[in-house]
């Protein structure tokens, strides 16, 4: 199979948008990372994740995966920069339009523990259409 997909998510705890990157190494399994960067005179600010997927189900138009994150970033807090951390798992969804495969809409949602503001937190996420990711596949 092994289509490569690129795009944009805003999936980072720290707000930030990202490219995203998702390779389809087969009808499976697929592997995805995402990269922000914010940079100006008083500080810079990155977030970099990486991403795996497991198909559960299948259809033309239609796949429902298993999905797990890793991701590090940092944000301002006090006019300091801290580092953070997030760790989710959850189920999610990837739909084409007939005619048009070559654009992927995902939304996502599940489980996350992550470190933010300086507080490590346990909460439930759901990453919409444009939130969790929009893909072209080339």
């Amino acid at each position: 199979m092994g289509r490569l997909g690129v795009g944009m998510t805003n999936q980072l705890r720290n707000d930030m948008d990202a490219i995203s990157f998702k390779v389809q190494r087969s009808r499976g399994t697929a592997l995805g990372a995402m990269i922000g960067l914010k940079s100006n005179e008083d500080n810079t600010l990155y977030g970099i994740g990486f991403k795996f997927y497991k198909l559960i189900y299948d259809e033309p138009q239609l796949s429902f995966y298993g999905v797990g994150t890793l991701a590090m970033f940092n944000y301002v807090k006090d006019d300091t920069t801290e580092n953070g951390y997030q760790l989710d798992g959850g189920m999610g969804s990837e739909f084409h339009f007939a005619g048009l495969e070559s654009i992927g809409f995902s939304f996502e949602f599940g489980l996350s523990i992550n470190k933010v503001n300086e507080q490590n937190n346990f909460e439930t996420f759901g990453d919409h259409i444009i939130q969790a990711a929009v893909h072209f596949y080339l």
